[in-house]
């Protein structure tokens, strides 16, 4: 099943290359391809199955026969003796075995198939996702510096004032212990900001560390469209590949009942040979050397009823824990689906009153560095309302963060996207 193409909402050029790029190099999605095309070879065989059986050969044998055996006194007692020639065997299909082999074959082939559409669409959630975090935490840590350079310049005029005696020693502390604080998150920021530089690289089947150039700057977190969609149909859960996957493998199971119980049944062959054969090599190849023979051919297992029920008692036992596990998955799908949604919709609120917390606080900042400075206000607060914006502004870039990611979650939820005509805000 082709995917949508869902990491495109986000208008982000770098995010698209990565995953362009993911697809054509990740190392776990190479080894998934190669599985489909194991699996596709095997239900190529099965499928042979179908075709006749023909081989061809060629023997010489010498041999000397006992004299006292001999009945005639002519009878030759060496002889030397030449055939060449094909023989074929073709088993017809009566009671459905070998249709049903095909069937087991084909299931299992597109189960594999879910497989690689399973790991694609994880590739690309986690290529997005990591990509998000990178540019979150790229974020957090200009905005760490920029309120870094504003509490040193609080501490510079602190210092300032205090050398004129018009602050005191502890107000100095005060700023420079609030300096600390913030200098302190840094290194974890930039430790934060090379894990998920390495995790992208090894995604795209790079060594780590390759794409911290072409990732540096200041980019913006990824935005999510203005609008996504509310009305999602149960039946998109068919694009969930474990889904998918399970429904095959259920399928298989049910068509290897089949295939066992075919076995209780007669098996019919058409069978022949043709050739020739002389005792001499150079009339091996004359119209007097041809042989053959043809005719049908039954073989029914009998004796083997008990052992072919108890087979057939096992796979049914199979196909019931197939089965079972089926609607589990279904179940869990809509619970993820579900989770992801509730998460998205939940975080969006949140951001959205980050986002009025700070403007908020930064307003505050302001007027009490401008009381401060008049004389008239409590350095005390001034301290409180830096700290408050720095932890308002760094809440804030994270939910940011967390709303895209959330989206990415959906969007994997849903087995890679979805398309429907149903909108809202």
């Amino acid at each position: 099943m082709p995917l949508t193409q869902w990491w495109k909402t986000f208008g982000d050029a770098e995010l698209n290359a990565l995953i362009e790029r993911a697809v054509l190099t990740n190392y776990d999605l190479k080894a998934a391809e190669a599985r489909l095309r194991g699996a596709r070879a095997l239900r190529g065989a099965v499928l042979a199955d179908f075709l006749p059986t023909i081989g061809a050969g060629a023997s010489y044998t010498t041999a000397r026969r006992s004299q006292n055996a001999s009945t005639t006194p002519m009878q030759l007692l060496n002889s030397d003796t030449y055939q060449a020639g094909f023989d074929a065997s073709w088993e017809i299909d009566v009671f459905g075995g070998k249709r049903r082999s095909l069937q087991a074959a084909t299931a299992d082939m597109q189960a594999v198939e879910e497989d690689v559409h399973g790991v694609e669409i994880s590739l690309l959630a986690e290529v997005a996702r990591n990509y998000v975090d990178y540019r979150g935490t790229q974020r957090r840590l200009v905005s760490a510096r920029q309120n870094l350079k504003a509490q040193q310049e609080t501490v510079d005029i602190t210092q300032l004032r205090s050398d004129k005696g018009l602050a005191s020693e502890l107000e100095v502390a005060q700023a420079r212990t609030l300096l600390a604080s913030t200098k302190s998150q840094i290194p974890v920021l930039e430790t934060a900001l090379k894990l998920s530089s390495h995790r992208l690289s090894v995604l795209l089947g790079q060594e780590p560390g390759a794409l911290e150039l072409e990732l540096a700057g200041d980019v913006p977190i990824p935005g999510t469209p203005p609008e996504v969609p509310v009305g999602l149909p149960a039946d998109l859960l068919r694009r969930r590949p474990d889904v998918r996957r399970s429904e095959r493998q259920l399928a298989g199971a049910n068509a290897r009942i089949g295939v066992l119980t075919a076995e209780l049944f007669p098996k019919f062959y058409l069978i022949g040979a043709a050739g020739y054969q002389s005792l001499e090599a150079d009339t091996l190849i004359e119209p007097a050397s041809k042989f053959w023979s043809a005719g049908p051919s039954a073989r029914w297992r009998l004796l083997e009823y008990p052992r072919l029920k108890a087979l057939i008692n096992a796979q049914t036992a199979q196909q019931e824990q197939l089965l079972a596990q089926f609607n589990q998955t279904v179940l869990l799908a809509l619970e993820d689906v579900e989770n992801a949604l509730v998460a998205y919709a939940k975080e969006r609120e949140r951001c959205q009153t980050l986002r009025e917390g700070v403007v908020s606080s930064r307003r505050s900042v302001a007027l009490s560095n401008e009381l401060y400075l008049k004389g008239v206000g409590d350095f005390l607060n001034v301290l409180l309302d830096q700290r408050t914006l720095f932890q308002a502004e760094d809440a804030l870039i994270q939910s940011e963060r967390a709303v895209t990611e959330n989206l990415v979650a959906l969007y994997k939820a849903l087995g890679g996207g979805w398309e429907t005509t149903e909108l809202a805000n």
